[in-house]
């Protein structure tokens, strides 16, 4: 992945720094959807003067040739994903954390005679919220010390 990245920069005319490098290298298979804030926390462990702007530069850059997707389900913040496969997600709605489903659900979703006549459909993204079971066992156990202080 990250050499891919590397000519994919080179054949649009960017550098290739040590900065953007720890950034592709946090990318690499990573199955958290980190955020702009993590990757740039992570980075700047080895590189202190990183900026935040740099990173976001480099995000968006590898979005737009393709190196990433731009997941936008969280108003709080934006999340991404190195993984280009096609896949849906599963986000817990108490801890945020984001789950990939590789099950292709888009044969199950059937849409309305009327929008397929008129559209040609090329991908859908489905996602699904939920409590995750970490979330769960908290959960039950702040109602269990609720009822007890009553």
């Amino acid at each position: 992945m990250i050499q891919k990245l590397i000519d994919s920069f080179r054949k649009k005319g960017l550098k290739i720094t040590p900065q953007r490098l720890a950034i592709f290298r946090i990318l690499k298979d990573n199955k958290s959807h980190p955020s702009a804030e993590e990757i740039y926390q992570r980075v700047r462990k080895d590189y202190r003067t990183l900026s935040l702007a740099t990173v976001y530069q480099t995000l968006e850059t590898l979005e737009r040739i393709g190196g990433i997707k731009v997941l936008r389900f969280d108003r709080r913040k934006t999340r991404y994903d190195p993984d280009l496969s096609s896949h849906h997600h599963l986000i817990c709605t108490g801890c945020h954390k984001i789950t990939d489903l590789r099950q292709d659900y888009s044969k199950a979703l059937r849409l309305p005679a009327s929008l397929r006549s008129r559209f040609e459909i090329n991908g859908c993204n489905v996602i699904f919220y939920g409590i995750c079971q970490e979330c769960g066992r908290k959960n039950k156990t702040q109602r269990r010390r609720g009822r007890i202080k009553s």
